[in-house]
């Protein structure tokens, strides 16, 4: 038969297939071929001794969190308590664009800024909308994802279950505060699972506090972010890395404030992996 693993706990992988679950263990040779199967994964599995037989050609595969075959990625951003991070925002959806998944931003937290504080944050979201997918309520996410498979991303504490809680309150999911002394969210998510929720499929991931480029070269940073890549061919040079070359459209464009002032100095802490 074949079906998508939908959770996998102490190598015992959850198969969904004809709305109907079966617990596997994966065949030996997987092993002898140093291949991991995947939440995600398409598989051909035995029914009767519930065996991972097959493992399908993925379309993409994430290494932190271990997922594959996902369309979309939610990242889900913080903007107080835990404070809006940027950097990491910047590099998750640089990654993600790489691993040829489509990210959508969902800014949390919102109700908790000041006027002063909202006014500051709806500029970046302005910004983050000419060149992403942005959503700040359910009803424009589930509109995006719909009939999709997704992965939640996103900083500890900044509110990946609570968002899947509010998606499909049947789910009712473990959450947590936010730690007073680290400043950030405690991991309630322990292991990774696809939830059906609303005709999608949304995974619910471990933290993503080590993700980072891995073999993605500079060159792959700056072609996977939007304005680096989009204002290439406007640059003196083809190679251009928007650094300190001269005639270069990304740097006039950063130095007249046109480019989000963050979005540019990430780029440049990330080719310096910094």
């Amino acid at each position: 038969m074949t079906g998508i693993i939908i959770k996998n706990i102490s190598n015992d992988y959850t198969v969904l297939s004809n709305n109907k679950e079966y617990i596997c263990k994966p065949r030996g040779l997987f092993r002898n071929q140093k291949t991991t199967p995947l939440v995600g994964d398409s598989v051909e599995f035995d029914e009767v001794n519930k065996i991972l037989l097959t493992i399908n050609k993925r379309k993409n595969e994430l290494i932190r969190p271990q997922i594959a075959n996902v369309d979309y990625a939610i990242i889900v951003t913080s903007v107080k308590h835990p404070d809006l991070d940027t950097y990491l925002l910047d590099k998750t959806l640089t990654i993600i664009s790489y691993n040829n998944i489509i990210p959508v931003i969902y800014f949390t937290k919102l109700d908790l800024l000041n006027k002063e504080e909202e006014k500051e944050i709806q500029e970046i979201i302005n910004y983050y909308k000419i060149i992403y997918q942005v959503a700040t309520s359910k009803e424009e996410l589930l509109q995006i994802i719909k009939n999709k498979t997704v992965v939640l991303t996103g900083q500890s504490g900044a509110g990946k279950s609570t968002l899947l809680n509010k998606l499909n309150p049947d789910l009712n999911l473990e959450t947590n505060e936010i730690s007073e002394s680290l400043g950030r969210g405690k991991h309630t998510t322990r292991h990774t699972e696809l939830h059906n929720v609303d005709s999608s499929l949304i995974a619910d991931t471990p933290g993503f506090s080590k993700i980072d480029f891995y073999d993605m070269t500079n060159m792959d940073i700056r072609d996977n972010m939007k304005e680096m890549f989009d204002n290439l061919d406007k640059c003196k040079y083809a190679d251009c890395m928007h650094l300190n070359e001269d005639h270069c459209e990304v740097i006039r464009l950063f130095n007249e404030g046109t480019i989000l002032p963050s979005r540019y100095i990430n780029y440049k802490r990330f080719i310096e992996r910094k």
